[in-house]
C-alpha cells in the first residue's frame, strides 16, 4: 500500500470516530435534557385557570381561535396574554428535582405565589431562585426551575375593559 493511501485511510477512520463520538455525544445531551415543564404544545390548551395571591380563580376558555374569560357570563379576554399563560406548558426546564429536596415554605409553595391551571394541570409559581432569573415551580410531586418569563401576570387596565 502506498504511502498516500495508507494517510486516506488513516484519516477516514479518524473521521469516522469523530463523527460516532459526535453522534453518542448528541444522543447522551438529548436523553438528559430536562425537557419542557408539561411536554404539550400551547396551542393545545382550551382551559385555563389562574390565581395570583390570595385573589380570586379566574377560568378561561378558547372557543373559536380567541379566549374567553368563563366566570359569569362568557366575555372575550386579552388573546396575547392568554397565549402567553398557554406557553408557560411548553416552557424548557433548566432542572428538575423532587419535591421533598425543598422545604415549600422557603421556595415560595406554601402558600404559592401563583397557581395556573392548564387543561387541568396544576403549576405552583414559588418565589425566584438566588442563582439567576429562573422561578421554582411544583408540577405534582417535582420542582421545575425555569425562566422568569413564565410567571403568570396580573391582567392590566386595558385588558380587563369591556370590548
Amino acid at each position: 500500500m502506498k504511502r498516500a493511501a495508507r494517510q486516506r485511510l488513516v484519516m477516514l477512520a479518524i473521521a469516522v470516530v469523530l463523527v460516532a463520538l459526535a453522534t453518542w455525544q448528541w444522543k447522551r445531551d438529548s436523553d438528559e435534557a430536562p425537557g419542557t415543564l408539561l411536554g404539550a404544545a400551547p396551542e393545545t390548551v382550551t382551559q385555563i385557570a389562574l390565581q395570583i395571591g390570595s385573589g380570586p380563580e379566574e377560568h378561561f376558555a378558547r372557543r373559536d381561535g380567541h379566549w374567553w374569560r368563563t366566570d359569569g357570563t362568557a366575555v372575550r379576554t386579552d388573546d396575547g396574554r392568554l397565549a402567553e399563560l398557554a406557553d408557560t406548558a411548553a416552557a424548557n426546564v433548566l432542572s428538575w428535582r423532587p419535591l421533598s429536596d425543598f422545604d415549600p415554605a422557603r421556595i415560595g409553595l406554601a402558600p404559592p405565589v401563583a397557581v395556573l391551571t392548564l387543561d387541568g394541570q396544576r403549576l405552583e409559581f414559588g418565589e425566584t431562585s438566588v442563582t439567576g432569573p429562573q422561578r421554582y415551580v411544583r408540577v405534582g410531586e417535582r420542582v421545575a426551575l425555569i425562566s422568569v418569563r413564565y410567571t403568570p401576570r396580573p391582567a392590566t387596565q386595558d385588558a380587563t375593559k369591556a370590548r
